[in-house]
């Protein structure tokens, strides 16, 4: 198999089946440098005879050398066996992020230590995967429910935090002992190339973890209709999830979870700190380059504390470096690509034609790479596109609201639902508004702090179902109900049946 190097790191360009790297029969995919425009790398990508092969690795290790052959103290002894080697490479795998994601350095890293403690706690979750014994009315009988891995898993994670989504998706499911066929996004798949030879390095059976690089309506599509994969799990767009979970359903009715778009609202409250909100609010919308499916985009702000609060905003949003990746102290990165590039510069422009007035930013940054300025948009209301519609990027829209039950339905007037926040020094006002906004994670006084100890998902369109925290297990398992008899007796009809 041939190797490449991007910035000093050797990679395999194939496909990882059965712990081997073989050559890939899909279309060759060009990976790109956001930051210059430049491309770095070539791989090569899964056709739909290679997803099958995958397919068959998988199944042959959950039905011989994995799944439920392998007790729960080895595979967390394995999972933290992986977490460590995780650790040892982060230069390594933070600077692939940075080069194929746009990530500034600093955050790549960052991301790279979350994926560490992911792994970490779902090692220590797989010898805690417990079934139960149900006392039943039948006195002859012992009835026990067994929690066993449900199988072989596809899952496909998106471009914006390209190991920390596979974290949150492979962790569980290596912990509770299914097989993966894992597909990356076609713009990031570097960090997982590298990622695959930690895994067969920490000694995971042959099978066990696959990577089939490609192109969505190839790969993803192959994996969506297998018949012989149990479950997939996807993050990405709405749109997209739509698709997978029709062809799950017209194929063989696997099983699926679904993290998607998000609009979210972040709201501020007249008693609030506003200083600090402020700059919550601006952290909410531009971390990661604003590419991020739980993003505060929507800013409602109450109007007797409007004006005071976009200067503030205005203020934060202004103070984050926009630049080079290898930067330490760069904040905002370069959008991810051309077609994302042009999206959201596009939006910005319907959100000027719209009545929109654009305070800050509104244009490209710099002339090479796909940069764009933080955008802050006022006078917004909900029947505005940028109000409407998950940009994906650097672009605040402040919404103005009256009073609590104002902000509350302008909040909900969504189709999305994944996360939402306020900020109010009103301990009574946060059990009330809590309980109101339909939304998957609710954050107070902060934004966008996620745990790998807490569930992550959605409302509405924003998904199926949960990962992260001891509820991120569940999609992963099934239960078996045994029914254990034990009469001495034998046997007796349940139903007495008498002469008339």
């Amino acid at each position: 198999m041939s190797r490449f190097t991007v910035s000093g790191v050797s990679l395999p360009s194939g496909l990882f089946i059965n712990n081997e790297w073989v050559p890939g029969r899909g279309e060759r995919l060009q990976v790109v440098n956001p930051a210059t425009e430049e491309q770095i790398a070539e791989i090569e990508t899964a056709s739909r005879e290679d997803v099958d092969l995958a397919v068959a690795a998988a199944r042959a290790a959950f039905e011989s050398t994995w799944g439920t052959w392998v007790s729960g103290q080895e595979r967390g002894q394995l999972l933290f066996k992986l977490a460590d080697l995780v650790e040892q490479n982060i230069d390594e795998l933070a600077v692939l992020e940075r080069v194929d994601g746009g990530k500034p350095a600093g955050w790549a890293r960052v991301d790279i230590e979350d994926t560490v403690a992911c792994f970490r706690y779902f090692a220590g979750a797989a010898d805690k995967i417990h079934g139960s014994v149900v006392e039943i009315d039948d006195q002859r009988k012992h009835a026990v429910l067994r929690k066993e891995p449900i199988g072989v898993v596809a899952q496909i994670v998106p471009w914006n935090y390209p190991l920390l989504m596979m974290a949150w998706k492979v962790a569980p499911a290596l912990s509770a002992g299914c097989a993966i066929v894992f597909k990356a996004a076609e713009q990031t798949p570097l960090s997982t190339l590298r990622f695959a030879e930690l895994v067969k390095e920490a000694g995971y059976p042959a099978g066990a973890f696959n990577v089939v690089n490609g192109v969505g309506a190839i790969t993803g599509d192959a994996l969506s209709r297998h018949l012989d994969i149990d479950k997939i799990a996807f993050t990405g767009s709405t749109a997209t999830g739509r698709r997978i979970a029709v062809a799950a359903a017209e194929s063989n009715l696997k099983k699926v979870t679904l993290e998607l778009g998000g609009k979210s609202a972040n709201i501020v409250f007249s008693g609030a700190n506003l200083p600090e909100a402020a700059k919550w609010a601006a952290f909410g919308v531009y971390e990661n380059m604003g590419q991020s499916c739980s993003a505060g985009s929507r800013v409602l702000v109450q109007e007797s504390v409007y004006d005071e609060f976009v200067k503030l905003f205005v203020a934060a949003a202004s103070a984050f470096k926009v630049g080079p990746t290898e930067d330490e102290d760069t904040f905002q990165g370069p959008q991810i690509s051309k077609v994302q590039f042009d999206k959201i510069l596009g939006l910005i422009e319907a959100g000027k034609a719209g009545g929109a007035t654009c305070v800050l930013g509104g244009a490209r940054h710099g002339t090479k790479g796909y940069f764009i300025q933080p955008t802050v948009f006022t006078d917004v209301d909900m029947s505005m596109r940028i109000a409407q519609e998950e940009i994906f990027g650097p672009v605040a829209s402040i919404i103005k609201f009256k009073d609590e039950a104002e902000a509350i339905a302008i909040a909900n007037k969504t189709e999305y639902g994944l996360a939402a926040a306020l900020h109010t020094t009103d301990y009574n006002q946060v059990q009330r508004v809590t309980r109101r906004l339909k939304a998957g994670t609710v954050w107070v006084n902060q934004y966008v702090m996620v745990s790998h100890q807490i569930p992550f998902g959605g409302y509405k369109q924003s998904g199926w179902g949960r990962e992260l925290g001891m509820e991120g297990l569940e999609p992963y398992l099934t239960t078996k109900s045994v029914h254990h008899y034990y009469d001495e007796e034998g046997f007796e009809w349940p139903i007495r049946l008498t002469k008339l």
